[in-house]
């Protein structure tokens, strides 16, 4: 990879982590402080409905007991409900409650933020060939960790 590759394929990594802090900071700015980065890609898995603990650990790329264990976080703190699979009877389904909904409210919200703030740093211009290259580089496809 030449150094330029690199020091690109760098500033795309130090944008990304930008986002990832800022909505971190911005849900828990906003009533949120028990959540982590993981719990908000298990929420746009959940949230897209028919998710089991199997669909969540597909969907992070992680075990089905890590995910069973980040699920039953999730349903302690009140954020996800699990009900009987009327398609499988040793499965549970998976959904968002009111506070898992305020709380992909709240990420959305300090995500705009965000991206706002980039719009200011770039001018409206600059800003608006950012979204077209990504729109021309992001493939279709599951908002999930890159790990």
């Amino acid at each position: 990879m030449a150094p330029t590759d690199w020091s690109t394929a760098a500033a795309v990594l130090r944008l990304a982590t930008e986002l990832v802090d800022a909505v971190q900071a911005g849900v828990v700015a906003r009533g949120f402080p028990d959540v982590r980065p993981a719990h908000g890609f298990a929420f746009a898995r959940i949230a897209a409905g028919d998710a089991t603990t199997a669909d969540v650990a597909a969907h992070l790329g992680v075990t089905k007991q890590s995910a069973a264990e980040l699920v039953a976080t999730l349903v302690e703190r009140g954020y996800v409900t699990r009900e009987p699979d009327p398609r499988d009877a040793r499965a549970r389904l998976l959904s968002l409650t009111a506070r898992g909904r305020a709380c992909t409210a709240a990420a959305e919200a300090a995500a705009a933020e965000a991206v706002a703030a980039w719009r200011s740093r770039l001018g409206v211009e600059h800003f608006a060939g950012l979204q077209s290259a990504l729109a021309a580089l992001a493939l279709p496809g599951p908002l999930r960790p890159s790990w």
